[in-house]
């Protein structure tokens, strides 16, 4: 039993070996660390060839709205895994491309707005945490030497506003989106962010002053939502639609 068990083993590395192509090199090289790293990639590029694995630069034919720099954003958002690098080349297997999509697609998302807004708000926190440490236009490794006497120089909190005058002022803010239909310049997101919608290159065609109205109006929103936030944990849910204007089911 133990020599049938053994000439299996024996056969079957053989046929490993014949596949990988190191069957005529020595037992010892056959399964060497070099042999095999040489025969992967050997099969990773007779897969590139059949058009098994695409190229980060053509995502956008499997992906609708893929924008540039879709491929890194995969992998770190969503936890895209099938994927390998060649060179200085990111491959990603075209049937899982075509998984995400339909994915995408049944959830109703387009990936280069979602780019845009995860990118948005990294930008709004960032701008957010300069304005609390209020470092801008100062060097932070400038040099400084305390006075030998400064001590007990503290503050204590200051009376924070009461939520219902944030509140009230979402309220003005939302009057306004229906006043001046904002909805054909503005989305929502996740009932809470505010985004610009794309108009850059029609903006000589818009109402004069439009479009700075309607992203001092995204501010304005965004900046509200944050401090209600800051004061009680949650956010001011916003469907942009209004009650008489909704279906109910």
């Amino acid at each position: 039993m133990e020599n049938e068990l053994l000439s299996e083993i024996r056969e079957l590395k053989a046929a490993i070996a014949k596949l990988i192509g190191t069957s005529d090199l020595s037992p010892k090289q056959q399964f060497s660390k070099e042999s095999l790293n040489r025969a992967a990639g050997q099969f990773q590029k007779l897969s590139i060839e059949r058009g098994d694995w695409i190229k980060n630069d053509d995502i956008d034919k499997y992906i609708k709205n893929a924008p540039y720099g879709a491929g890194s954003f995969i992998i770190a958002e969503f936890g895209f895994s099938n994927y390998f690098k060649r060179g200085h080349t990111y491959y990603f297997y075209k049937k899982a491309l075509i998984a995400l999509a339909k994915e995408l697609k049944k959830r109703n998302v387009n990936l280069e707005r979602y780019m845009q807004y995860m990118a948005d708000l990294v930008k709004f926190k960032k701008s957010l945490e300069d304005a609390a440490k209020n470092t801008k236009g100062k060097s932070k490794t400038k040099p400084f030497k305390l006075p030998a006497n400064l001590k007990d120089f503290n503050t204590t909190s200051a009376k924070l506003p009461s939520a219902d005058i944030v509140r009230e002022d979402i309220k003005k803010l939302k009057d306004e989106f229906f006043e001046f239909t904002l909805s054909n310049y503005i989305d929502i997101y996740r009932e809470n962010y505010a985004m610009l919608k794309e108009m850059y290159w029609f903006g000589r065609y818009l109402e004069p002053g439009l479009m700075k109205k309607c992203r001092k109006w995204c501010d304005n929103f965004n900046y509200a939502n944050h401090a209600l936030e800051e004061l009680t944990k949650k956010r001011e849910p916003f469907i942009p639609v209004k009650e008489e204007d909704m279906i109910e089911l």
